[in-house]
Protein backbone atom coordinates (compact mmCIF):
# COMPACT_ATOMS: atom_id res chain seq x y z
CA UNK A 1 0.00 0.00 0.00
CA UNK A 2 1.08 3.82 -0.80
CA UNK A 3 2.45 5.98 1.61
CA UNK A 4 -0.66 7.89 3.34
CA UNK A 5 -3.06 6.07 1.25
CA UNK A 6 -4.79 4.67 4.89
CA UNK A 7 -5.87 8.06 4.72
CA UNK A 8 -7.46 7.86 1.84
CA UNK A 9 -9.88 4.64 2.74
CA UNK A 10 -13.49 4.60 2.56
CA UNK A 11 -13.64 4.61 6.41
CA UNK A 12 -11.35 6.90 6.80
CA UNK A 13 -13.36 9.40 4.69
CA UNK A 14 -16.51 8.52 6.72
CA UNK A 15 -14.65 9.79 9.56
CA UNK A 16 -13.69 12.75 8.18
CA UNK A 17 -16.77 14.20 6.35
CA UNK A 18 -18.66 13.81 9.62
CA UNK A 19 -16.31 14.99 12.09
CA UNK A 20 -14.07 17.18 10.31
CA UNK A 21 -15.18 20.98 10.20
CA UNK A 22 -13.86 22.17 7.29
CA UNK A 23 -15.92 19.07 5.15
CA UNK A 24 -18.59 20.01 7.34
CA UNK A 25 -18.82 23.39 6.63
CA UNK A 26 -18.97 22.93 2.57
CA UNK A 27 -21.46 19.48 3.16
CA UNK A 28 -23.70 22.47 5.33
CA UNK A 29 -27.37 23.69 4.44
CA UNK A 30 -26.72 26.94 3.56
CA UNK A 31 -22.81 26.72 2.88
CA UNK A 32 -22.42 29.81 0.38
CA UNK A 33 -23.94 32.00 2.80
CA UNK A 34 -22.17 31.08 4.93
CA UNK A 35 -18.60 31.10 3.77
CA UNK A 36 -19.48 34.72 2.20
CA UNK A 37 -20.04 36.23 5.33
CA UNK A 38 -16.99 34.19 6.78
CA UNK A 39 -14.59 35.45 4.19
CA UNK A 40 -15.94 38.94 4.13
CA UNK A 41 -15.94 39.04 7.66
CA UNK A 42 -12.04 37.51 8.69
CA UNK A 43 -10.53 36.88 5.67
CA UNK A 44 -11.02 40.17 2.92
CA UNK A 45 -10.47 42.39 5.52
CA UNK A 46 -7.57 40.40 7.64
CA UNK A 47 -9.02 40.30 11.00
CA UNK A 48 -7.83 38.02 13.67
CA UNK A 49 -10.80 38.56 16.61
CA UNK A 50 -13.72 40.83 16.27
CA UNK A 51 -16.30 40.95 19.48
CA UNK A 52 -19.20 39.35 19.76
CA UNK A 53 -21.59 41.84 19.15
CA UNK A 54 -19.42 43.93 16.06
CA UNK A 55 -19.42 40.26 14.34
CA UNK A 56 -23.57 40.26 15.32
CA UNK A 57 -23.95 43.94 13.75
CA UNK A 58 -22.25 42.49 10.48
CA UNK A 59 -24.24 39.35 10.24
CA UNK A 60 -27.58 41.11 10.93
CA UNK A 61 -26.51 43.65 7.54
CA UNK A 62 -25.95 40.49 5.95
CA UNK A 63 -28.82 38.74 6.89
CA UNK A 64 -30.65 41.60 5.93
CA UNK A 65 -29.30 42.18 2.30
CA UNK A 66 -30.32 38.90 1.47
CA UNK A 67 -33.67 38.44 3.34
CA UNK A 68 -34.17 41.28 0.81
CA UNK A 69 -33.04 39.46 -2.23
CA UNK A 70 -34.58 36.13 -2.17
CA UNK A 71 -37.24 36.01 0.78
CA UNK A 72 -37.93 36.20 4.79
CA UNK A 73 -38.22 32.79 4.58
CA UNK A 74 -35.05 31.32 3.09
CA UNK A 75 -32.57 32.41 6.23
CA UNK A 76 -35.45 31.84 9.49
CA UNK A 77 -33.14 32.40 12.32
CA UNK A 78 -31.75 35.21 14.24
CA UNK A 79 -28.21 36.38 14.07
CA UNK A 80 -27.44 35.52 17.32
CA UNK A 81 -28.85 31.86 16.72
CA UNK A 82 -26.36 31.45 13.94
CA UNK A 83 -23.68 32.77 15.75
CA UNK A 84 -23.83 30.66 18.27
CA UNK A 85 -23.82 27.40 16.06
CA UNK A 86 -21.36 28.35 14.10
CA UNK A 87 -19.14 28.73 17.33
CA UNK A 88 -20.54 25.34 18.80
CA UNK A 89 -18.83 22.12 18.66
CA UNK A 90 -20.92 20.58 16.64
CA UNK A 91 -19.58 23.09 13.60
CA UNK A 92 -16.31 24.74 14.48
CA UNK A 93 -16.26 27.01 11.99
CA UNK A 94 -15.95 29.62 15.03
CA UNK A 95 -14.31 29.96 17.87
CA UNK A 96 -15.08 32.21 20.68
CA UNK A 97 -13.14 33.63 23.48
CA UNK A 98 -12.50 36.01 26.40
CA UNK A 99 -9.42 38.22 26.64
CA UNK A 100 -8.04 39.57 29.58
CA UNK A 101 -9.98 42.74 30.96
CA UNK A 102 -13.11 42.37 28.74
CA UNK A 103 -16.42 40.49 29.94
CA UNK A 104 -17.50 40.34 26.18
CA UNK A 105 -16.00 37.86 24.15
CA UNK A 106 -14.51 37.48 21.10
CA UNK A 107 -14.52 35.71 17.51
CA UNK A 108 -12.17 34.33 15.58
CA UNK A 109 -12.14 32.04 12.88
CA UNK A 110 -11.20 28.74 12.97
CA UNK A 111 -7.99 27.22 11.12
CA UNK A 112 -10.92 24.48 9.64
CA UNK A 113 -13.16 27.04 8.10
CA UNK A 114 -10.13 29.27 7.03
CA UNK A 115 -8.97 25.93 5.27
CA UNK A 116 -11.70 25.09 3.63
CA UNK A 117 -12.30 28.66 2.35
CA UNK A 118 -8.88 28.68 0.75
CA UNK A 119 -9.83 25.65 -0.89
CA UNK A 120 -12.83 27.04 -2.33
CA UNK A 121 -10.29 30.45 -3.59
CA UNK A 122 -8.08 27.84 -5.35
CA UNK A 123 -11.10 26.41 -7.54
CA UNK A 124 -11.15 29.95 -9.29
CA UNK A 125 -9.88 30.13 -12.61
CA UNK A 126 -6.36 32.08 -12.87
CA UNK A 127 -5.66 34.23 -15.20
CA UNK A 128 -1.68 33.95 -14.71
CA UNK A 129 -0.49 30.99 -13.47
CA UNK A 130 3.68 31.47 -12.50
CA UNK A 131 5.91 28.01 -12.53
CA UNK A 132 9.19 29.35 -13.13
CA UNK A 133 9.08 30.98 -9.69
CA UNK A 134 8.02 27.91 -7.76
CA UNK A 135 10.59 25.85 -9.61
CA UNK A 136 13.16 28.55 -8.36
CA UNK A 137 12.16 28.56 -4.54
CA UNK A 138 12.33 24.46 -4.68
CA UNK A 139 15.68 24.45 -6.38
CA UNK A 140 16.46 27.31 -3.34
CA UNK A 141 15.60 25.18 -0.80
CA UNK A 142 17.30 21.91 -1.79
CA UNK A 143 20.31 24.38 -2.16
CA UNK A 144 19.40 24.88 0.90
CA UNK A 145 18.66 21.90 2.61
CA UNK A 146 21.85 20.03 1.07
CA UNK A 147 24.63 22.67 1.67
CA UNK A 148 22.79 23.11 5.70
CA UNK A 149 22.90 19.09 5.87
CA UNK A 150 26.86 18.70 4.65
CA UNK A 151 28.99 18.22 7.73
CA UNK A 152 32.00 16.91 6.01
CA UNK A 153 34.15 20.31 5.56
CA UNK A 154 35.92 19.72 2.84
CA UNK A 155 32.40 19.60 0.37
CA UNK A 156 31.34 22.87 2.23
CA UNK A 157 34.28 24.68 1.53
CA UNK A 158 33.74 23.36 -2.64
CA UNK A 159 30.22 24.36 -2.33
CA UNK A 160 31.26 28.07 -1.00
CA UNK A 161 33.86 28.85 -3.40
CA UNK A 162 31.65 27.67 -5.79
CA UNK A 163 29.18 30.36 -4.99
CA UNK A 164 32.08 32.58 -4.34
CA UNK A 165 32.65 32.25 -8.14
CA UNK A 166 29.29 32.82 -9.28
CA UNK A 167 29.21 35.88 -7.52
CA UNK A 168 32.64 37.42 -8.55
CA UNK A 169 31.74 36.84 -11.89
CA UNK A 170 28.12 38.84 -11.37
CA UNK A 171 30.60 41.49 -9.88
CA UNK A 172 32.24 41.49 -12.55
CA UNK A 173 29.42 41.64 -15.46
CA UNK A 174 27.93 44.72 -13.07
CA UNK A 175 31.43 46.79 -13.22
CA UNK A 176 31.19 46.97 -17.14
CA UNK A 177 27.18 47.26 -16.83
CA UNK A 178 26.02 43.85 -18.05
CA UNK A 179 22.97 43.67 -15.56
CA UNK A 180 20.38 40.76 -16.49
CA UNK A 181 16.91 41.97 -15.23
CA UNK A 182 13.96 40.59 -14.87
CA UNK A 183 10.94 40.60 -17.51
CA UNK A 184 7.91 41.70 -16.29
CA UNK A 185 6.33 38.61 -16.58
CA UNK A 186 9.14 37.29 -14.42
CA UNK A 187 8.21 39.96 -12.11
CA UNK A 188 4.53 39.26 -12.08
CA UNK A 189 5.58 35.90 -11.43
CA UNK A 190 7.50 35.95 -8.74
CA UNK A 191 5.18 38.43 -7.01
CA UNK A 192 2.39 36.30 -7.22
CA UNK A 193 3.77 33.43 -5.49
CA UNK A 194 4.88 36.74 -2.89
CA UNK A 195 1.67 37.57 -2.37
CA UNK A 196 0.44 34.01 -1.79
CA UNK A 197 2.67 33.00 0.28
CA UNK A 198 2.48 36.14 2.97
CA UNK A 199 -1.48 35.61 2.96
CA UNK A 200 -0.92 31.89 3.51
CA UNK A 201 1.40 32.65 6.42
CA UNK A 202 -1.55 34.67 7.96
CA UNK A 203 -3.36 31.10 7.96
CA UNK A 204 -0.02 29.11 9.15
CA UNK A 205 -0.26 31.30 12.42
CA UNK A 206 -4.04 31.01 13.11
CA UNK A 207 -3.50 26.94 13.29
CA UNK A 208 -0.40 27.76 15.37
CA UNK A 209 -2.62 30.08 17.99
CA UNK A 210 -5.43 27.24 17.46
CA UNK A 211 -2.60 24.64 18.82
CA UNK A 212 -1.46 26.85 21.92
CA UNK A 213 -5.32 27.37 22.75
CA UNK A 214 -6.03 23.96 22.89
CA UNK A 215 -2.86 23.07 25.38
CA UNK A 216 -4.68 25.77 27.53
CA UNK A 217 -7.77 24.15 27.50
CA UNK A 218 -6.81 20.93 28.20
CA UNK A 219 -4.37 22.38 30.92
CA UNK A 220 -7.53 23.88 32.51
CA UNK A 221 -9.37 20.68 31.85
CA UNK A 222 -6.78 19.01 33.70
CA UNK A 223 -6.62 21.22 36.87
CA UNK A 224 -9.97 21.40 37.20
CA UNK A 225 -10.61 17.53 37.12
CA UNK A 226 -7.37 16.72 39.11
CA UNK A 227 -7.55 15.57 42.93
CA UNK A 228 -4.02 14.44 43.58
CA UNK A 229 -0.40 15.71 43.77
CA UNK A 230 0.08 18.78 42.49
CA UNK A 231 3.74 17.49 41.14
CA UNK A 232 2.57 15.06 39.06
CA UNK A 233 -0.03 17.14 37.33
CA UNK A 234 2.61 19.70 37.10
CA UNK A 235 5.17 17.18 35.27
CA UNK A 236 2.98 16.12 32.66
CA UNK A 237 1.39 19.89 31.82
CA UNK A 238 4.87 20.83 31.42
CA UNK A 239 6.14 18.41 29.52
CA UNK A 240 3.22 18.74 27.30
CA UNK A 241 4.07 22.31 27.11
CA UNK A 242 8.01 21.76 26.60
CA UNK A 243 7.25 18.86 23.80
CA UNK A 244 5.21 21.69 21.84
CA UNK A 245 7.90 24.30 22.00
CA UNK A 246 11.00 21.64 21.14
CA UNK A 247 8.41 20.18 18.25
CA UNK A 248 9.15 21.59 14.71
CA UNK A 249 6.06 23.98 14.45
CA UNK A 250 7.34 25.20 18.11
CA UNK A 251 10.49 25.27 17.31
CA UNK A 252 9.62 27.38 13.26
CA UNK A 253 7.39 29.88 15.30
CA UNK A 254 10.44 30.85 17.60
CA UNK A 255 12.20 30.92 14.49
CA UNK A 256 9.60 33.23 13.03
CA UNK A 257 8.90 35.71 16.01
CA UNK A 258 12.82 36.40 16.22
CA UNK A 259 13.52 37.53 12.95
CA UNK A 260 10.03 39.32 13.39
CA UNK A 261 11.36 41.11 16.03
CA UNK A 262 14.69 41.78 14.57
CA UNK A 263 14.76 45.90 13.81
CA UNK A 264 17.30 45.32 11.53
CA UNK A 265 15.34 42.23 8.89
CA UNK A 266 12.24 44.72 9.12
CA UNK A 267 13.63 47.32 8.47
CA UNK A 268 15.73 45.69 5.01
CA UNK A 269 11.95 43.75 4.53
CA UNK A 270 10.05 47.32 4.64
CA UNK A 271 12.61 48.68 2.37
CA UNK A 272 12.31 46.10 -0.17
CA UNK A 273 8.81 45.29 -0.11
CA UNK A 274 8.06 49.43 -0.81
CA UNK A 275 10.92 49.22 -3.30
CA UNK A 276 9.05 45.92 -5.47
CA UNK A 277 5.79 47.43 -5.10
CA UNK A 278 6.77 50.51 -7.05
CA UNK A 279 7.51 48.47 -9.67
CA UNK A 280 5.35 48.90 -12.59
CA UNK A 281 4.84 45.48 -13.49
CA UNK A 282 3.17 44.69 -10.07
CA UNK A 283 1.33 47.23 -10.06
CA UNK A 284 -0.33 46.57 -13.28
CA UNK A 285 -1.53 43.48 -11.83
CA UNK A 286 -3.89 45.01 -9.29
CA UNK A 287 -2.53 43.69 -6.00
CA UNK A 288 -4.12 43.78 -2.65
CA UNK A 289 -3.28 47.02 -0.79
CA UNK A 290 -3.36 45.66 2.13
CA UNK A 291 0.07 43.81 1.41
CA UNK A 292 1.65 46.75 2.15
CA UNK A 293 1.04 46.21 5.93
CA UNK A 294 1.48 42.67 6.09
CA UNK A 295 3.94 42.83 8.41
CA UNK A 296 2.30 44.49 11.28
CA UNK A 297 -0.58 41.49 10.21
CA UNK A 298 2.52 38.99 11.46
CA UNK A 299 3.16 41.05 14.37
CA UNK A 300 -0.68 40.77 15.69
CA UNK A 301 -1.05 37.42 14.84
CA UNK A 302 2.10 36.20 16.44
CA UNK A 303 0.96 38.37 19.47
CA UNK A 304 -1.68 36.59 19.85
CA UNK A 305 -0.18 33.26 20.18
CA UNK A 306 2.24 34.78 22.50
CA UNK A 307 -0.38 35.84 24.50
CA UNK A 308 -2.15 32.60 24.72
CA UNK A 309 1.14 31.27 26.07
CA UNK A 310 1.10 33.89 28.56
CA UNK A 311 -2.53 32.78 29.15
CA UNK A 312 -1.63 29.44 29.94
CA UNK A 313 1.10 30.14 32.13
CA UNK A 314 -0.88 32.35 34.43
CA UNK A 315 -3.31 29.42 35.24
CA UNK A 316 -0.32 27.40 36.14
CA UNK A 317 0.78 30.23 38.50
CA UNK A 318 -2.61 29.88 39.96
CA UNK A 319 -2.81 26.44 40.70
CA UNK A 320 0.11 26.87 42.07
CA UNK A 321 -0.75 29.67 44.89
CA UNK A 322 -1.02 27.72 48.31
CA UNK A 323 -2.65 31.00 50.22
CA UNK A 324 -5.65 31.70 48.15
CA UNK A 325 -6.07 27.71 49.05
CA UNK A 326 -5.64 28.02 52.41
CA UNK A 327 -7.74 31.27 53.17
CA UNK A 328 -10.95 30.24 50.99
CA UNK A 329 -10.88 26.32 50.81
CA UNK A 330 -14.64 26.04 50.73
CA UNK A 331 -14.85 28.17 48.50
CA UNK A 332 -12.69 26.45 46.13
CA UNK A 333 -13.96 22.93 46.80
CA UNK A 334 -17.43 24.36 45.55
CA UNK A 335 -16.14 26.07 42.34
CA UNK A 336 -14.26 22.89 41.41
CA UNK A 337 -16.95 20.92 42.02
CA UNK A 338 -18.59 23.49 39.09
CA UNK A 339 -15.62 23.01 36.97
CA UNK A 340 -15.44 19.55 37.00
CA UNK A 341 -19.53 19.26 36.13
CA UNK A 342 -18.50 21.71 33.30
CA UNK A 343 -15.94 19.49 32.11
CA UNK A 344 -18.30 16.75 31.77
CA UNK A 345 -21.35 18.35 30.52
CA UNK A 346 -19.76 20.60 27.77
CA UNK A 347 -19.83 18.12 25.10
CA UNK A 348 -23.57 17.82 26.02
CA UNK A 349 -25.40 20.40 27.82
CA UNK A 350 -28.63 20.04 29.06
CA UNK A 351 -31.24 22.19 27.64
CA UNK A 352 -33.77 24.32 29.12
CA UNK A 353 -34.57 26.17 32.19
CA UNK A 354 -30.94 25.09 34.28
CA UNK A 355 -31.85 27.53 37.22
CA UNK A 356 -34.62 29.61 38.03
CA UNK A 357 -34.38 32.65 40.81
CA UNK A 358 -37.50 34.42 41.77
CA UNK A 359 -37.43 38.77 41.72
CA UNK A 360 -36.87 40.17 44.48
CA UNK A 361 -39.50 41.51 46.70
CA UNK A 362 -39.83 45.54 46.01
CA UNK A 363 -38.62 47.91 49.28
CA UNK A 364 -41.61 50.11 49.67
CA UNK A 365 -40.60 53.36 51.95
CA UNK A 366 -43.47 55.42 52.98
CA UNK A 367 -43.05 59.17 52.42
CA UNK A 368 -44.17 59.57 56.76
CA UNK A 369 -41.34 57.07 57.84
CA UNK A 370 -38.69 59.82 57.12
CA UNK A 371 -37.23 61.36 60.19
CA UNK A 372 -37.50 65.18 60.62
CA UNK A 373 -34.54 67.73 59.95
CA UNK A 374 -32.74 67.74 63.48
CA UNK A 375 -30.50 70.20 64.33
CA UNK A 376 -26.84 69.23 65.30
CA UNK A 377 -25.62 69.45 68.96
CA UNK A 378 -23.36 72.40 69.36
CA UNK A 379 -19.91 71.51 69.69
CA UNK A 380 -18.22 73.43 73.13
CA UNK A 381 -14.35 73.65 72.62
CA UNK A 382 -12.63 73.81 75.45
CA UNK A 383 -10.17 76.19 76.17
CA UNK A 384 -6.62 74.75 76.61
CA UNK A 385 -3.30 75.11 75.56
CA UNK A 386 -1.84 72.58 73.24
CA UNK A 387 1.22 71.68 73.86
CA UNK A 388 3.67 70.46 70.50
CA UNK A 389 4.50 67.16 70.45
CA UNK A 390 8.17 65.93 69.21
CA UNK A 391 8.77 62.76 67.02
CA UNK A 392 11.70 60.91 65.83
CA UNK A 393 10.58 60.51 62.50
CA UNK A 394 11.86 62.17 59.42
CA UNK A 395 8.73 63.67 57.30
CA UNK A 396 10.77 64.54 54.72
CA UNK A 397 10.08 61.11 53.28
CA UNK A 398 6.45 62.46 52.92
CA UNK A 399 7.32 64.95 50.06
CA UNK A 400 9.60 62.38 48.31
CA UNK A 401 6.67 60.88 46.86
CA UNK A 402 6.48 60.67 43.26
CA UNK A 403 3.33 60.66 40.51
CA UNK A 404 3.86 58.86 37.33
CA UNK A 405 1.25 60.21 34.72
CA UNK A 406 0.89 57.50 32.17
CA UNK A 407 -0.26 59.92 29.52
CA UNK A 408 3.40 61.66 29.87
CA UNK A 409 5.03 58.68 29.33
CA UNK A 410 3.04 57.56 26.45
CA UNK A 411 3.30 60.83 24.97
CA UNK A 412 7.25 60.60 25.04
CA UNK A 413 7.08 56.85 22.84
CA UNK A 414 4.86 59.04 20.46
CA UNK A 415 7.32 61.11 20.36
CA UNK A 416 10.23 59.01 19.87
CA UNK A 417 8.13 56.97 17.08
CA UNK A 418 7.88 59.62 15.01
CA UNK A 419 8.15 58.21 10.94
CA UNK A 420 9.18 55.11 12.55
CA UNK A 421 7.19 51.85 13.23
CA UNK A 422 8.67 51.03 15.89
CA UNK A 423 10.89 52.02 18.90
CA UNK A 424 12.41 50.35 21.71
CA UNK A 425 12.84 51.22 25.48
CA UNK A 426 16.67 52.15 26.16
CA UNK A 427 15.50 54.19 22.93
CA UNK A 428 12.98 55.76 24.69
CA UNK A 429 14.76 56.46 27.70
CA UNK A 430 17.89 57.96 25.80
CA UNK A 431 16.03 60.65 24.33
CA UNK A 432 13.98 61.01 27.72
CA UNK A 433 16.13 60.30 30.59
CA UNK A 434 14.28 58.79 33.87
CA UNK A 435 13.34 61.52 36.36
CA UNK A 436 11.35 59.61 39.48
CA UNK A 437 13.87 56.48 39.35
CA UNK A 438 12.80 53.48 39.39
CA UNK A 439 8.83 54.66 39.71
CA UNK A 440 8.76 55.92 36.17
CA UNK A 441 10.56 52.40 34.83
CA UNK A 442 7.71 50.60 36.08
CA UNK A 443 5.04 53.42 34.55
CA UNK A 444 6.96 52.52 31.19
CA UNK A 445 6.50 48.81 31.91
CA UNK A 446 2.87 49.20 32.91
CA UNK A 447 2.11 51.08 29.18
CA UNK A 448 3.42 47.81 28.02
CA UNK A 449 2.17 44.91 29.67
CA UNK A 450 -1.83 46.44 29.17
CA UNK A 451 -3.30 45.29 26.35
CA UNK A 452 -5.55 48.27 26.03
CA UNK A 453 -3.83 50.93 26.77
CA UNK A 454 -2.05 53.83 25.39
CA UNK A 455 0.31 52.22 23.46
CA UNK A 456 1.06 49.10 21.88
CA UNK A 457 4.17 46.90 22.66
CA UNK A 458 5.58 43.43 23.06
CA UNK A 459 7.74 41.64 24.77
CA UNK A 460 10.23 39.31 23.94
CA UNK A 461 11.20 36.94 27.04
CA UNK A 462 14.16 35.59 25.22
CA UNK A 463 16.36 38.89 24.49
CA UNK A 464 17.47 40.91 27.11
CA UNK A 465 18.62 44.88 27.61
CA UNK A 466 20.06 46.58 29.95
CA UNK A 467 18.49 50.92 31.13
CA UNK A 468 20.69 52.81 33.07
CA UNK A 469 19.93 55.88 35.64
CA UNK A 470 21.07 57.98 38.48
CA UNK A 471 18.92 59.04 41.89
CA UNK A 472 18.79 61.38 43.67
CA UNK A 473 21.54 60.61 45.93
CA UNK A 474 23.73 60.36 42.71
CA UNK A 475 23.68 56.96 42.78
CA UNK A 476 24.33 55.06 39.82
CA UNK A 477 21.62 52.51 39.33
CA UNK A 478 21.01 49.50 36.45
CA UNK A 479 17.97 47.14 35.59
CA UNK A 480 17.64 44.17 32.94
CA UNK A 481 14.54 44.14 31.49
CA UNK A 482 13.14 41.80 28.57
CA UNK A 483 12.83 43.71 25.17
CA UNK A 484 10.12 46.22 24.74
CA UNK A 485 9.24 47.31 21.58
CA UNK A 486 6.68 50.21 21.26
CA UNK A 487 4.53 50.05 17.56
CA UNK A 488 2.47 52.24 16.26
Amino acid sequence: MAAGSSAFDIDALESMRTHQPAWRLLRADHAPFIISFLHRTFIAEQRRQLNESDVLHRLEDHLFALRSRVGEGTYPRSASDYLNQWASDACGWLRKSFVPGSDEPVCDLTPAAEQAIEWLASLRNRSFIGTESRLLTVMELLRQISTGAESDPAERIKELERRRATLDAEIADAKRGVLPVLTPVEIRDRFQLLANTSRALLSDLREVQQNFLQLDRDARSRIAAWDGAKGTLLGEIFGHSDNIAESDQGQSFRAFWDFLMSPERQEEFDHRLQAVLALPAVQQTGYDPRLRRIRFDWLGAGEQAQRTVARLSEQLRRFLDDRAWQESRRITQLIQEIERTAVVIRDDPPTGDIMFVEALAPEIIMPLERPFFTPSDAVALADASVDLGVSDADAEILFQQHHIDPETLAAHIRHCLGNHDQVLLPEVLAQHPLEKGLAELVGYLRLATDPDGLVRASIDEATSDVVAWTDAQDIQRRATLPRITFTR
